[in-house]
């Protein structure tokens, strides 16, 4: 068991996953920041000077926060956003690199013509013998 935790640790997967999780943690931090300074008050200014954060209802003796539950919403949604355009980013990247690639395949040097022109011509007159 101890081997089998030594082989997957030295797969390199999990420390991808940790630099990820790492990265995603202070990624998160930015983009709260950001919701909280600068989204939050800029939709309060649009909604009449309305802060988010501190609307609630008092039901009995019980608050209910809504705020901060749309609050939570808009954070999802902007580092869903952030995300997909990080993933569109490094996909087109990838795809222009893949298509270079191809096209590297495709083109074809001209000596490299040459040498498939003088094979076939030897071809043929090997067969025409």
């Amino acid at each position: 068991m101890i081997r089998e935790f030594k082989k997957f640790i030295a797969r390199g997967n999990v420390l991808d996953l940790a630099v990820g999780v790492i990265v995603g943690g202070a990624f998160s931090s930015i983009v709260t920041s950001l919701v909280n300074n600068i989204f939050t008050p800029i939709i309060g200014l649009v909604l009449g000077g309305v802060d988010f954060s501190n609307l609630a209802i008092t039901f009995r003796d019980t608050k209910i926060m809504y705020g901060a539950f749309i609050q939570s919403v808009i954070d999802f949604l902007i580092v869903a956003f952030c995300l997909f355009l990080v993933v569109k980013f490094v996909n087109t990247v990838t795809n222009k690199k893949v298509e270079k690639s191809e096209e590297k395949k495709i083109a074809k040097s001209a000596e490299l013509i040459v040498l498939e022109e003088i094979k076939d011509i030897l071809k043929n007159d090997i067969s025409s013998k």
